[in-house]
């Protein structure tokens, strides 16, 4: 099974980043076999169509409105992340909702498709995250991990730090 970790979002606003900061963390700490791709989708919304085709399972990362307090993490899964992506939080989200249909529509969107989201506190300009978000980076990364193993393939991370 083929499993795409998309971490997406803008770097260059703050927490809307943390998708793509997420993804950074797990190619720095971990040695990915060739069945499990860690992807930075950055801002490519519609763009990320042809990256997605040929696998099994999506984990997205990425900044989402939760209605809770900055930091909140929430896991959506299957049908729910497009309908969950819907309610925009910045320019990139356009895209992504549109990608997902457009994937499912072409028969090639993932089997199982889970959206790790976490709340921002701010999307202003700037390349650091906020303290709400940046100390809950660890258990985004966690998420990422438990997500897997549910669907299991967690020995196929493996730490080289």
């Amino acid at each position: 099974m083929k499993t795409l970790i998309l971490g997406v979002g803008n770097i260059l606003q703050k927490d809307e980043g943390i998708g793509v900061r997420a993804v950074e963390i797990l190619q720095e700490r971990f040695e990915i076999r060739d069945d499990i791709r860690i992807l930075d989708g950055g801002t490519m919304g519609l763009d990320l169509l042809p990256f997605i085709e040929g696998y099994d399972n999506l984990l997205i990362i990425d900044a989402v409105k939760t209605g809770g307090e900055p930091g909140t993490i929430v896991r959506i899964e299957g049908d729910d992340v497009p309908r969950f992506l819907s309610t925009k939080l910045s320019v990139h989200q356009i895209g992504l909702p549109d990608m997902l249909s457009a994937a499912t529509m072409m028969g090639i969107m993932p089997e199982k498709t889970c959206l790790i989201g976490i709340q921002p506190e701010t999307i202003e300009s700037g390349i650091e995250l906020s303290g709400s978000v940046e100390k809950r980076m660890e258990d985004i990364i966690n998420a990422v991990l438990e997500k897997l193993e549910q669907w299991g393939i967690s020995s196929e991370l493996k730490k080289v730090f």
